[in-house]
């Protein structure tokens, strides 16, 4: 698969065809920041408080919406506040795995109502293409209301020992992604999948955006399989954004570690350009 990672954010956003992804690359340059906050966190106080306290130095916030067990209206309209005053995207985790109809049902409706504040999901190709197509279909249609302002990752790699997304499953998800590029901006990936072989030809302007999970300055891993990068390793394998959750917010400080992730990220980007 071919890789824009040598060029820098704003040749990137001047350049990228799809305006989500632009919009990215254009808060990572303003920001100097290709941090993305993990917010596992369970309570909407919590979390809204968090993004309020690390918001200066993050690109992007993470949530897994569905452990926030008082979930609301004010959970929803204080993300969008805080990602406008702080200028970050949210990236809601949700890994949608299922038949295309459904999961077009739990992307833009249902209780959570994902596609009014989340700019950024993902989703597995476990279940076919059907579930990329799905999704694009609606969030490229003229009568959704964020189009244009709306992407999708596809979870190409995983960071946990043992994972199946790998070989064949990670040549399909490139080939999806390039099908339905107006909505898919990207993977999660521990690469930028430039070793990956593929069926499908590369287009010129091609500049799928790397989000790659478990980084941690300290720690290799934890009980249940997770494995940690720092964050010069991501950067170097090719990632453009980098999440990272407990290595910051479980910090005894998350404010001076968020600073500390920002200037490693924006160091190892500046050494890979």
């Amino acid at each position: 698969m071919a890789s824009k990672s040598t060029l820098g954010y704003a040749e990137r956003a001047r350049k990228h065809p799809n305006r989500l992804a632009k919009k990215l690359f254009e808060t990572a340059e303003a920001k100097k920041s290709n941090i993305v906050i993990s917010a596992d966190l369970t309570n909407t106080n919590d979390l809204l408080a968090l993004a309020d306290e690390l918001g200066p130095y993050i690109a992007g916030f993470k949530t897994h919406i569905d452990i926030v067990s008082d979930f609301s209206a004010a959970t929803v309209e204080g993300l969008k506040s805080l990602a406008e005053k702080h200028n970050f995207f949210i990236f809601e985790d949700r890994k949608f795995v299922d038949i295309g109809n459904t999961v077009q049902m739990q992307y833009d409706g249902g209780a959570l109502r994902i596609s009014e504040w989340a700019h950024v999901v993902n989703a597995s190709v476990l279940a076919g293409e059907g579930i990329v197509e799905a999704m694009a279909q609606t969030g490229t249609s003229k009568n959704f209301a964020y189009k244009g302002d709306r992407g999708l990752l596809l979870l190409a790699e995983m960071t946990t020992k043992g994972s199946l997304a790998t070989g064949d499953y990670t040549k399909a998800c490139i080939h999806a992604a390039r099908k339905h590029s107006d909505f898919v901006i990207g993977f999660v990936a521990t690469q930028a999948l430039t070793s990956i072989p593929s069926d499908t030809e590369a287009s010129d302007s091609e500049d799928f955006v790397v989000f790659t999970t478990g980084v941690n300055r300290a720690t290799k891993g934890d009980p249940l399989g997770q494995q940690y990068q720092t964050p010069e390793a991501a950067i170097g394998r090719g990632a453009d954004f980098i999440i990272s959750g407990r290595g910051i917010y479980g910090a005894s400080n998350p404010v001076e570690a968020a600073k500390l992730y920002q200037k490693d990220g924006w160091d190892a980007y500046l050494a890979r350009i």
